[in-house]
């Protein structure tokens, strides 16, 4: 019986051992997983904000500039990485010649380009060609304190305008001028507010 007895311990020993080494096996595992998760959080969490802050930023839409665009209280993202502004860039600039907020507008011109604008018919020309503008709301028309367009649009800057052509300050005035492209902030890619017009804002 005694023999017995000593078998049955040592299985039952052998068996409790077993379960213990399964329980640590368990707890590193479990460690193991929260640790990695947690790294690759951290590395995801990292990649995030250098894009945030180098490549791509969130702006929102203040006023009705860029109607029927955009509208006021539109959230966009933004990209700026070794951007070099197009025509029809929709663009956010720092400030104007004489404006200090920001401005949220469209590329016409770029350097090297003649811009010329007919106010009797709101006909923009550039490089001699009309504008085909189906994404305009009124008529382009002359604003106060007009600016005098140059031949050509200077070694780095871009003449830009609003949209709605009859409800924005831009390029076409002295308070904001042509635009220096060291001035913008970025390019506007996709709104992600309001949610019914998620998406590409071109």
């Amino acid at each position: 019986m005694s023999e017995r007895n000593e078998k049955n311990e040592k299985v039952q020993e052998a068996e409790l051992d077993e379960e213990l080494e399964i329980e640590e096996e368990e707890g590193i595992s479990l460690t193991s997983f929260i640790f990695e998760w947690a790294n690759a959080f951290m590395v995801a969490l990292i990649v995030v904000v250098l894009l945030l802050t180098f490549v791509f930023r969130q702006v929102t839409v203040s006023g009705t500039s860029m109607t029927d665009t955009l509208s006021d209280g539109d959230r966009l993202i933004i990209s700026s990485f070794m951007y070099k502004p197009s025509y029809g860039d929709i663009v956010v600039v720092s400030h104007g010649q004489n404006y200090s907020d920001p401005i949220i507008k469209r590329v016409i011109a770029t350097e090297g380009q003649s811009l010329s604008i007919n106010y009797k018919t709101g006909d923009v020309s550039v490089d001699g060609v009309i504008l085909d503008e189906d994404y305009i709301k009124g008529q382009t028309r002359e604003l106060r304190n007009p600016i005098e367009i140059p031949d050509k649009i200077p070694e780095g800057y871009v003449f830009v305008m609003g949209d709605n052509r009859e409800g924005s300050l831009d390029s076409r005035s002295t308070e904001i001028g042509l635009i220096p492209v060291e001035n913008i902030i970025g390019k506007a890619e996709i709104r992600i507010f309001p949610f019914n017009h998620i998406g590409s804002v071109y």
